[in-house]
């Protein structure tokens, strides 16, 4: 089971990416704009994602995947990090995030990232 600090480590891991201390908690930028938090006691991590995909996502996996009240008009939903399969789901989710939130250049050094790899 994933935590905080795998959190931490592989979202550190990716390219141009800071941590920094707002709202009181951690949140993890790339480039200046922000991807990942750390909230409810580093229980879980909020991501980027688009309105429709973040409903279907809490629809079809409500224990893992949840939208927070004063996030609910925001492409933004949460996951249990004890709900979570294990470090590879994370790390699909946050490369997932960050590809949103990061710009054309850094897309364009980095064409693959987090995308599953071709068996």
């Amino acid at each position: 089971m994933p935590d905080a600090e795998d959190v931490r480590r592989i979202a550190l891991s990716l390219p141009d990416t800071t941590e920094k201390i707002a709202w009181s908690m951690p949140t993890f930028r790339v480039a200046g704009k922000m991807f990942a938090t750390l909230p409810e006691e580093e229980t879980s991590v909020a991501v980027r994602c688009p309105k429709v995909e973040r409903d279907e996502l809490v629809l079809a996996e409500p224990k893992k995947f949840w939208i927070a009240d004063h996030e609910a008009s925001f492409a933004w939903v949460r996951a249990r990090l004890d709900a979570l399969e294990d470090e590879g789901e994370l790390r699909i989710i946050l490369a997932d995030s960050w590809r949103q939130a990061a710009p054309n250049r850094l897309l364009e050094a980095h064409p693959r990232l987090g995308l599953p790899t071709e068996a």
